[in-house]
């Protein structure tokens, strides 16, 4: 039996999808971990998951600050400071912890997230065989196709990186920290992203995270089982940013022929009209299977659990790799896309109204569905990475 260790952010999108391979892997008798920043990356964890320490306690804490994004920026603006003043800065704190935790676990084999580059200079500097997690699909077709300067800048920082942190030259120089040339694991389908950009052997597994195990503790009986339900969510990272789409939102919704569960802090919507309930989390899956529409920041996890649904999209991308996913869900004809700064309840409450009503949108929602059904979800994922493992 073999032991993958797998190297995370700490940011639950990230984290997420992992942990349903990893108890496939442990299923069949392998021994998994996870590595990355103490204190936030453990607390997304399952109860019992072994955890090595990529950091101090100081450090993470120094390093967690990095994720203080700035709400002003967009496009490949924002790109490029989430590399430059996020990911970079948490790489650099982490290799030398990855680089331990290898030898501590005794790892075989490294399931390295595409946004905790330490893993991937760790795997590239021992010779180890590796796989990308690739738990968002903007990676996968070349964002900054249209910026070549912006492009170059950002992979000289990660040859610079590697150089610094004992990768051979000829190895820095050649391939891409974010793309291992021994297998990306995609939580996504080629049905999704058919324009991938990268060069490299994927698996495309569809979603791992919708087998997970939850409590369905939702309010049901606040809801008339008979009319069309909307479900608005921002992201675990972007729910209390929002307050004017939030506003929008419940003014849509007033009057409407539709019901909405609204996933957002309740001082952000304070009077709820009476067709909304508000929670600050919900049963992902369990209100996906009961609604008829989703509206999302186009979240890469939420975009994927609402497909595999077969439930149409609104999306509102805010930052980061959303505007991309946004754009693969519009380009599969399977949702609507609206401005989140500049959002207006008619707009909104339109683009709902078509994701309700367009048998088009959800044609297109059906058909990636039944893609993400055949993909094979987290088992697909460990048959891949098995194949990883070092022959004795």
């Amino acid at each position: 039996m073999a032991r993958f260790l797998f190297v995370v952010p700490p940011f639950t999108g990230h984290v997420n999808p992992t942990i349903a391979v990893a108890a496939e892997l442990a299923r069949r008798g392998h021994d998994v971990a996870w590595t990355g920043l103490p204190g936030a990356t453990e607390g997304l964890l399952p109860d019992g998951a072994t955890f090595v320490p990529a950091t101090s306690s100081e450090v993470a804490a120094y390093v967690d600050e990095l994720g203080d994004r700035r709400p002003d920026l967009r496009g490949a603006a924002a790109f490029k400071f989430l590399q430059e003043e996020v990911l970079l800065p948490l790489a650099g704190a982490m290799v030398a912890g990855v680089d331990a935790a290898v030898d501590a676990f005794g790892a075989h084999v490294l399931v390295v997230d595409q946004q905790a580059l330490a893993g991937a200079v760790v795997a590239r500097k021992r010779g180890l065989p590796w796989a990308t997690s690739a738990t968002t699909s903007a990676e996968l077709v070349d964002p900054l196709a249209g910026l070549p300067l912006v492009a170059e800048a950002m992979h000289r920082a990660r040859v610079e990186l590697q150089l610094a942190n004992g990768v051979a030259p000829e190895v820095a120089e050649a391939g891409d920290l974010r793309v291992s040339p021994h297998l990306v694991v995609a939580y996504t389908t080629a049905e999704l992203v058919p324009d991938v950009a990268v060069d490299a052997p994927i698996c495309f597994v569809g979603s791992s995270t919708t087998g997970r195990t939850e409590v369905d503790d939702f309010p049901w009986d606040e809801l008339e089982a008979d009319r069309p339900t909307v479900l608005v969510s921002l992201g675990t990272l972007n729910a209390d940013a929002g307050e004017r789409f939030w506003a929008a939102a419940a003014e849509a919704a007033r009057d409407a022929s539709w019901q909405a569960i609204f996933v957002a802090p309740d001082a952000l919507v304070p009077d709820p009209p009476p067709n909304v309930v508000v929670r600050t989390r919900v049963p992902q899956l369990a209100v996906l299977r009961r609604v008829q529409a989703v509206v999302t920041h186009a979240g890469h996890n939420t975009v994927c659990e609402s497909l595999a649904a077969g439930v149409p999209l609104v999306v509102a991308p805010i930052r980061d790799d959303q505007p991309v996913v946004a754009d693969q869900v519009v380009r599969a004809g399977a949702g609507v896309r609206v401005k989140f700064n500049r959002i207006k309840a008619a707009d909104l409450g339109a683009a709902i109204d078509a994701a309700l009503t367009d048998p088009g949108l959800r044609a297109a929602a059906e058909r990636i569905g039944a893609s993400f059904a055949a993909a094979g979800g987290a088992v697909a994922a460990a048959d891949a990475l098995e194949a990883l493992v070092p022959s004795a």
